[in-house]
C-alpha cells in the first residue's frame, strides 16, 4: 500500500504561512530545491487545495533549456508526469494535464486510491491535509524548517490534533534549513 505524505516549508515556530505571507526563505536555494526533488520523484499523484494547485501549477510551463538549471527542470519534468488531484468547490478548470477537480474530499476515496497505488502520494496546502490528518490518513511528514520566527499565521499541524510520531530522517542545510522526516506510529 502506498503512504500519503504531507510536506511544507515551515517557519521555526511552525508556520507553513506567515500573516504577512513571507517565510524568509530563499527558493532559489538549490541544495534544499535539488533534495526536495530528489525526494519527491517517486511520487506519481499529488493532491491539493485550491491555492496550493494554484501555486504550483506553474511548473506545468517550465521546459529544460540554457536558462532553467537542470534541478528545476527534473524538477518540472517530474511533476508534469505525476497525476494531480484538486479539492475545490469553486475552481471550473485546470490548467495542467494530468489533473482532475474533485468537489469534495472523501476519506474513503484517499484511502482506497492508497491501497491500489504502486506509488506514494503527497497531500499539500494545510487546509487539505489538516482533514487528511484528522481522517488517520497521513503516514508520513516532511517538514522543511527556516530558521526565521514569524510569530503566526497558518500552523503546519492543524489544531486539536494529537500525533505520536517516529523520527525517521533528519538533516541540516548549508543555508539553515532543516529538514526532519516523521512517520506515524
Amino acid at each position: 500500500m502506498a503512504k500519503l505524505i504531507y510536506s511544507m516549508i515551515t517557519s521555526l515556530d511552525g508556520y507553513v504561512e506567515a500573516a504577512e505571507g513571507d517565510l524568509g526563505w530563499d527558493p532559489a536555494d538549490e541544495q534544499v530545491h535539488s533534495f526536495i526533488g530528489d525526494l519527491f520523484a517517486p511520487v506519481r499523484t499529488f493532491l491539493y487545495g485550491r491555492r496550493m494547485y494554484q501555486t504550483m501549477v506553474f511548473w506545468e510551463s517550465v521546459q529544460a533549456g540554457p536558462d532553467v538549471p537542470p534541478y528545476i527542470a527534473q524538477y518540472a519534468a517530474d511533476w508534469r508526469a505525476a497525476d494531480k488531484v484538486v479539492y475545490s468547490t469553486t475552481l471550473e478548470s485546470v490548467t495542467s494535464a494530468r489533473t482532475r477537480i474533485e468537489r469534495t474530499f472523501d476519506p474513503a476515496a484517499v484511502r482506497a486510491l492508497k491501497a491500489r497505488s504502486p506509488d506514494d502520494l503527497s497531500v499539500d496546502g494545510p487546509n487539505l491535509a489538516a482533514q487528511a490528518i484528522r481522517a488517520g490518513l497521513v503516514d508520513d511528514y516532511h517538514v522543511f524548517t527556516t530558521s526565521t520566527v514569524v510569530g503566526g499565521g497558518k500552523p503546519f499541524f492543524p489544531d486539536g490534533v494529537r500525533l505520536a510520531l517516529d523520527l525517521v530522517d533528519q538533516r541540516c542545510f548549508d543555508s539553515g534549513m532543516r529538514y526532519a522526516h516523521y512517520r506515524t506510529r
